[in-house]
This record gives C-alpha cells, structure tokens and sequence, in this order.
C-alpha cells in the first residue's frame, strides 16, 4: 500500500510539472488569433470603490501570414495628450519576437531582436541620455511586452502552471532574459459568461506584482484584469 501511494505521489506531481515555455517548443490554439480591437478603462482601486485613471487601445493584426502586430496605446486621465504607445511584432505561430518600439512622454525605445542579440536604442527624454542596447542573448525567449498577449492563447486547463523567458531592458533596473510565470489557472465566472481565471507574476518586479486575468472560455477575449502592484490595485476592464 505505502509503494503504491509512493508511486502515485511521483506520478502526480509529473503530471502537474509543466515544461518551461518557449517560441521553440510553445504551441499556442491559434484559432484564436485574430485582427481586432479592444478597450478597456483602467481604474485604481480601494476597498470595494474604484476610481478611473486612464484607457486602453489593444490592437492585434496580422500584417502577413506570419508576423503579428500587438499595439497599445493608453491614455491617462491626468495627461490625456501625453499617449504611451507600444507597438510589438512577433510570429505569429509561436510569438517569438521579431521588434518592439516604446514611445511615451518620459523616453524612447527601440528594439530589434535576434535569435542571439538585440539591438537597439533607449533616450531618457528628461535627461537626453541615449543608450545603444546591444545585448546578447542565449535562451529562446519572449519580449516582456508580447507575453501578456499570449497567454489568452495558451491551452488553458484547471491548475496549470508554467514559466517562461522574457526579456525585457530597463535601465535603472534588471534587463535581459527573466522569467514571467503563470502560477495557477482556475474556471470561474463573471458578469454570467464562464471564464478562465489566470494568475500571472514575474521577476520584472521581483514577484511582487500579480496580474490575474479574466479569459473568456469561449472567446479568449480577456474581459477584466486584477492588478496587484506589491499592495497597490487596480483594475482594467474591457468595455464595448
């Protein structure tokens, strides 16, 4: 009886353990992708209310039969002018990064991925500092911008979990090849559609911020987005 319930541990915890993702073993229900537009206000929250601090334009597009624009665009209450645009092209099969620019009121960035190196620019508008990136890289990996697009696209199922390499360059901070995670995936339910309720996280932040998605089961569009900034919450919810 103990070997058997010893075997059923073992096998039982490989079933749980999910390979690490990434653009060269990722297989994505890419019946799911498709051009579209989508909005969403965001709101900082407290308690059970909720004030609007800005909204957000996602588009995705396929330029060609195989490459995939992502854009946002967010534009803030306090400086509606002043827009955060962030525009990602990436394969469409496996979302392996191909560029990323970044522009907003603060600083500029550009970058060009390779399969070993990427390359591109950061200016700091206030201090006129420009840095050329030229970093090298030797994982596969996926740009800290796309992933949170991807995940939507995942096979979902109850209590999966999984890790994968992104990178992401920030100048006062950690840059290069981290990892983002999704740490567990439950079916839920919100405003009567069935959704899948993924919890999300990575080193960026040094685990400290937890996004939680809300997908619709029979769509995939994300409907809301709980946000924990170490303490701080907001909310994105997707309007018509």
């Amino acid at each position: 009886m103990r070997i058997f319930l010893v075997i059923l541990i073992m096998s039982s915890a490989q079933f749980f353990a999910q390979k690490s993702l990434s653009p060269d073993n990722i297989k994505l229900e890419s019946k799911y992708i498709k051009d579209e537009t989508s909005n969403a206000v965001w709101y900082a929250a407290k308690g059970d209310q909720k004030m609007e601090i800005g909204k957000v334009t996602t588009k995705v597009k396929k330029v060609d039969k195989a490459t995939l624009l992502i854009k946002t665009t967010v534009k803030m209450n306090q400086a509606p002018e002043a827009l955060w645009v962030d525009s990602t092209l990436v394969k469409t099969s496996n979302f392996q990064p191909i560029y990323h620019s970044s522009y907003n009121s603060m600083r500029d960035m550009s970058l060009k991925f390779g399969k070993n190196k990427v390359s591109g620019y950061y200016l700091d508008k206030k201090t006129q500092k420009k840095d050329n990136i030229n970093e090298n890289v030797s994982t596969e990996y996926f740009d800290s911008n796309s992933y949170p697009g991807l995940i939507r696209f995942l096979s979902l199922k109850e209590h999966y979990s999984t890790e994968m390499p992104i990178f992401d360059y920030n100048p006062t901070a950690k840059k290069g090849v981290v990892k983002a995670y999704v740490e567990d995936v439950t079916k839920g339910e919100l405003n009567g559609k069935k959704v899948w309720i993924v919890k999300t996280t990575d080193d960026i932040q040094d685990r400290k911020t937890i996004v939680t998605y809300y997908i619709d089961v029979v769509t995939r569009e994300v409907l809301k987005q709980d946000i924990d900034a170490n303490g701080r919450k907001m909310v994105m919810e997707t309007v018509k």
